[in-house]
Order: structure tokens, then C-alpha cells, then sequence
């Protein structure tokens, strides 16, 4: 490829993205990253620098992480065998310790760093800060096998207290959360990444919530990678999780992805974070990279389901 044939791709994609800049500009996104992303670092950085690229177009991105891996990596290292039952992890008073270490300390720094090279303006923050998630214990539950599962420090969300993130983000910065919380007493609880998500996004109006995962999307069949899902609604999932298609990690992210759109999400998208420019291509064109979950199919532009089709 020439120079000039160069220039004409890299016009003709700006072209293309320019009603998505105009239509996204000033609108809030919530990006969710998870542990193993952060566990390569040059994949975190090439997400990160398409983080950037939202960030410089006007919108409004909050950034959401988990750290599951690393989590248990520290947590074995003490001596401490991790236990996650239904894709969420049983948590004593040692391991929500660890969840505060590493979560707020060790990714959370590591991230705001790497926003720091990149010369992108980010304030690191937990569901703690300034009553950002105000989080309630989870209560025990019984799970399909028929056994019933007290998850110890595991927090389920009250509600959230968003003028902190409203300030950040109104004076020009990205607000990088972790999703550690606590009850109105002050007990720290270990809550779902995914969850904090969706409730960050309902709370802020969100346009979009975006998950990034290991996967592609969502697909019908987990055995068949050829099965994936373009785009579904609220009634499409229901269908999927009665038919098995969710497992370990996709539970709560299927819960997640219904309390955000119940909540008043306009767009949910499952992403790869490991698919090359995926973020961008899934915001700034119709045909996108993963799966993308309306309240309604019947909402659907007819631009995104032509494509999606």
C-alpha cells in the first residue's frame, strides 16, 4: 500500500466515524475491564489507548475494572485458596483485606499511571469514595445444585451517590473505579465489577455500557465459536440463560447487562478486549465487533440491524 492509498483509507475512515463522533460527543460511556485484560500489559495499553481516543472525541467515559486473576494470584501466594461459586467469590474478612490491596491499591495505581503516560487526565477511585456505592451484604442463596452458598463480604448494590463522578467528569477528567465498597456502617465488601458497572451506568444516564471480556460476545452455543450473537434484547437473554448458554463469569454479567438496561442503559455491548481495535470499531461503526443488547430488538435502528444481520 502507497502513501496515497494510505491517506485515503485513513480519510475515508474519518468520514465514516464523523457522524459517531458528532452523535457520541458529551455522551457518557461506562467501560468495564477486567483482570485479565490487566494481566497483559500490552493489550492494556492498546485498550487503553483506545480509551484515550474516546476521551479525546468529548465523550465522557468512566472506566470500571475488576481484577479477579490478580486477586487470586495474591490471595494464593498468602496461603489462601480462592473459592468462586456461580462465577462469584466467597470472601472472608482476610480476602476482602486482599480485594482492598489489590483492587485499590496495586491495578487501580497501575492504570492511573499508564492514563498518565498517555497524557490522559484520570482520578482513581473505589465504590468508598465519597459514598460513591453504598452496598449491602449478600444474603445467602441457593444455587442450581440445590446447595445453599453464604458468600461472606460479598456486597450487592443499594444505590449510588454519582455527583462525584458527575464533578470528575464536568471538569474534563476520567474517573477510574474500583468496584470494592462498603455498608453505611463501614464494612467492606467485595462486589461484582460488572454489577458496579451497570449500576455507575444507570445512575449516570449512560449511553452505552460497554463489558470487555475474553470472548468475542455473547454466543448461543459455548462450544461453537461460530454461534455468535450480534445483537438481542432483554428477552433474548432470558432465552439464552434458560437454554445454558451462560456460565461461570457470564452469570453476573448477563444480571448486570438487565439491571443496566432496566436501569436506563440505551446500549449494552460485550466485547473482546483482545480483538484488535474492537472498542472503536464497536462505537464508531454499525457492523461492531461483539454483541450488542437493546432493551427491544424493535428499537433497533434499521442501520444496526442490517449490519448486525
Amino acid at each position: 500500500m502507497n502513501f496515497r492509498t494510505d491517506q485515503s483509507v485513513a480519510v475515508r475512515a474519518l468520514r465514516n466515524a464523523a457522524p459517531y463522533i458528532r452523535l457520541y460527543k458529551g455522551q457518557v460511556f461506562v467501560v468495564k475491564i477486567g483482570g485479565a485484560l490487566l494481566g497483559d500489559a500490552a493489550a492494556t495499553r492498546a485498550f487503553m489507548e483506545q480509551v484515550a481516543i474516546l476521551h479525546q472525541v468529548g465523550v465522557q467515559v468512566v472506566l470500571v475494572h475488576g481484577g479477579g486473576p490478580q486477586l487470586s494470584a495474591t490471595q494464593q501466594a498468602l496461603g489462601i485458596e480462592p473459592k468462586i461459586i456461580e462465577g462469584r467469590r466467597v470472601t472472608d474478612a482476610q480476602t476482602a483485606a486482599v480485594t482492598v490491596m489489590v483492587l485499590n491499591g496495586t491495578l487501580n495505581t497501575q492504570l492511573l499511571g499508564l492514563c498518565r503516560e498517555l497524557k490522559l487526565s484520570a482520578v482513581g477511585l473505589s465504590g468508598l469514595s465519597a459514598g460513591l456505592i453504598q452496598a449491602r451484604k449478600k444474603a445467602p442463596v441457593k444455587i442450581p445444585t440445590g446447595e445453599t452458598v453464604d458468600y461472606g463480604q460479598v456486597g450487592e448494590v443499594v444505590s449510588v451517590d454519582s455527583r462525584v463522578l458527575q464533578e470528575l467528569l464536568a471538569a474534563g477528567h476520567m474517573p477510574v473505579v474500583s468496584p470494592a465498597s462498603c455498608t453505611v456502617d463501614g464494612m467492606t465488601l467485595n462486589v461484582n465489577a460488572d454489577t458496579v458497572a451497570a449500576a455507575i451506568g444507570a445512575a449516570l444516564g449512560a449511553e452505552k455500557l460497554i463489558l470487555c471480556t475474553g470472548a468475542a460476545g455473547i454466543f448461543e452455543s459455548l462450544a461453537d465459536p461460530s454461534s455468535l450473537i450480534s445483537y438481542t434484547d432483554l428477552e433474548g437473554l432470558r432465552r439464552l440463560n434458560q437454554a445454558g448458554s451462560f456460565a461461570d463469569g457470564m452469570l453476573p454479567k448477563a444480571s448486570a447487562i438487565e439491571q443496566a438496561i432496566r436501569g436506563g442503559v440505551r446500549r449494552v455491548h460485550v466485547i473482546s478486549y483482545s480483538a484488535a481495535d474492537a472498542l472503536l470499531a464497536e462505537v464508531f461503526t454499525n457492523e461492531g465487533t461483539g454483541t450488542l443488547i437493546v432493551p427491544d430488538i424493535k428499537a433497533l435502528t434499521p442501520a444496526e440491524s442490517q449490519s448486525s444481520s
